[in-house]
């Protein structure tokens, strides 16, 4: 018997007819569609992801990323002018970029996600019927399930869910299971995840965090031992504000700010789906290169530094045995910062495709505002300052994450989602 996927690819090899090499597209004699049907389908992404199957902490990052990878692909596969994610075919030029879209977000979703098939399938529906019937939708819809094949194939065998044990001592300085809820290492696999841009997840391993009885450990430990307590009196509102501003959860926060940005600013199909892949999957591979060096470096958190000052061997660390954090510690090691090594991979994307006005409108339901950002180190700036402020990071951790992400989003945008050159 012939296995689904086996008829996934025929299907789609009967419907496309010989699948060519990736050309530069000629001139279109159309209106190039808008970018509704990426948003529609990175709005459903979310819902499946962190609604219905409730992926924890950056996990929904890698989903976010395959998704916008595979739509990505399906669309410039149509519609030309970027280079394809990690492909080399094109679909025939009638087809619907559209059509395309939603075909491949829909097949990368049921396939990781098949408990949400009902909300995957409302959504396919509702897209399909904004596209009149005919030959273009249904060779669109042929590819976008042929790009959608070929992200699932290349992510076969890539570790995710892998067992990956976290052993080590309770000595000082190394993490261990803290308030709230004394939770054990999340997600550890996530740091030896293949990365979807990246050579290997320690192609940009920082170097090791201070040493406890460095002057910038000591440093940091003053800083967020009274700017990050859940007392400080040294906090002031406006700081108190910026902190809990970011403890909206990063992933969905960053999602609904680029669906507001492409939105506003009128952009095509192309554009929207370019800045969504660029954008996830350097965010996918931040979170991977986060998690790498969580495991190696395995820092304490502060709640626990402060809390165990008197082991550290560091006599200009004073200890409070009952000190708390302005918000909860996550359940993962210290050193590097994810939060900011996320932002920084997408401010450095942002800043790219740009020109440097990244005019980003970012929302947080937790305190209800919206703040408007036009400069990439405005952004990095204040979130760096925030995770030490809610009192989960040390100075350091987010400087040296944001950083690494900066790093890791100029290489997204220098090797992936190239412009493609025109015949001279």
């Amino acid at each position: 018997m012939p296995t689904p996927r086996t008829l996934l690819v025929a299907l789609s090899t009967l419907a496309l007819g010989a699948v060519l090499p990736l050309a530069p597209p000629s001139q279109a004699t159309e209106r190039t569609p808008d970018s509704e049907v990426i948003t529609d389908w990175n709005r459903t992404a979310v819902e499946v992801v962190s609604v219905d199957a409730r992926k924890p902490t950056a996990e929904p990052f890698i989903w976010y990323g395959f998704v916008s990878a595979a739509v990505y692909n399906a669309v410039v596969g149509i519609e030309g002018r970027y280079t394809p994610y990690k492909w080399d075919v094109r679909g025939p030029r009638h087809a619907s970029s559209e059509a395309a879209a939603a075909a491949a977000a829909r097949r990368v979703l049921l396939t990781y996600f098949p408990a949400s098939e009902g909300r995957i399938n409302a959504a396919y529906s509702a897209s399909l019927a904004k596209i009149p019937e005919g030959r273009a939708r249904d060779a669109g819809v042929a590819f976008g399930e042929r790009a959608a094949e070929h992200l699932v194939e290349l992510r076969e065998g890539d570790g995710r869910d892998a067992t990956v044990p976290f052993e080590r001592a309770p000595e000082p300085g190394v993490w261990r299971p803290e308030l709230p809820g004394y939770r054990p290492f999340a997600n550890p696999w996530l740091g030896k995840l293949r990365p979807m841009l990246l050579d290997s997840p320690e192609q940009y391993l920082p170097g090791p965090p201070p040493e406890l009885t460095s002057e910038r450990y000591t440093r940091d430990f003053a800083e967020v031992r009274a700017m990050g307590a859940r007392d400080s009196a040294e906090r002031t509102p406006e700081q108190t504000e910026t902190a809990l501003f970011f403890t909206d959860p990063l992933p969905q926060q960053l999602q609904a700010a680029y669906r507001e940005r492409v939105t506003r600013r009128g952009a095509d199909i192309v554009e929207a789906a370019r800045l969504f892949a660029a954008a996830n999957t350097a965010s996918a591979d931040a979170t991977i290169t986060t998690w790498n060096a969580k495991q190696t470096y395995a820092l304490w958190r502060p709640i626990t530094a402060i809390r165990q000052a008197h082991t550290d061997g560091n006599p200009s660390t004073g200890g409070d045995p009952t000190w708390l954090p302005l918000t909860n510690t996550p359940p993962y090691p210290e050193y590097i910062g994810g939060h900011c090594a996320n932002d920084g991979a997408v401010m450095a994307v942002l800043d790219r495709l740009t020109g440097g006005d990244i005019d980003l409108r970012v929302h947080s339901a937790v305190t209800g505002t919206t703040r408007t950002y036009r400069d990439s180190a405005d952004f990095n700036r204040d979130v760096i300052d925030a995770r030490v402020w809610e009192g989960i990071h040390f100075r350091t951790a987010d400087v040296v994450g944001n950083r690494v992400g900066r790093k890791i989003g100029r290489f997204a945008v220098a090797h992936y989602f190239k412009p493609v050159r025109q015949p001279l």
